[in-house]
């Protein structure tokens, strides 16, 4: 059982960065691909950013690219989402996900076993 703890949210300025960071439990964390979700009030949870096990490969949505960036290091079981540039859009709520299914990086919901619980990100105009 793989336990994940968001960090990192708040509010912000358009314009300005934030940075999310999400702890993982558990020995296998270097074996779980693992991702960002986002899900605004009224809104389905859409994908972010994905990242493969070793962390070499990386994924973005179109919405984000250019903007943000995923990264993990696999001694200390986090991942992280560095957020630039940010625009009231991007207010949601933010959410890390690990898989113990896929090693390879994974965009839809249904690929990750373990959520996090969510950590409000909100950017004012």
């Amino acid at each position: 059982q793989v336990q994940l703890v968001e960090s990192g949210g708040g509010l912000v300025q358009a314009g300005g960065s934030l940075r999310l960071s999400c702890a993982a439990s558990g020995r296998t964390f270097s074996s779980y691909a693992m991702g960002w979700f986002r899900q605004a009030p009224g809104k389905e949870r859409e994908f972010v950013a994905g990242i493969n096990n070793s962390g070499r490969s990386t994924y973005y949505a179109d919405s984000v690219k250019g903007r943000f960036s995923i990264s993990r290091d696999n001694a200390k079981n986090t991942v992280a989402l560095q957020m630039s540039s940010l625009k009231p859009e991007d207010t949601a709520v933010y959410y890390c996900a690990g898989s113990a299914v896929y090693t390879t990086v994974v965009t839809t919901t249904r690929g990750y076993n373990y959520w996090g619980q969510g950590t409000q990100v909100t950017v004012s105009s």
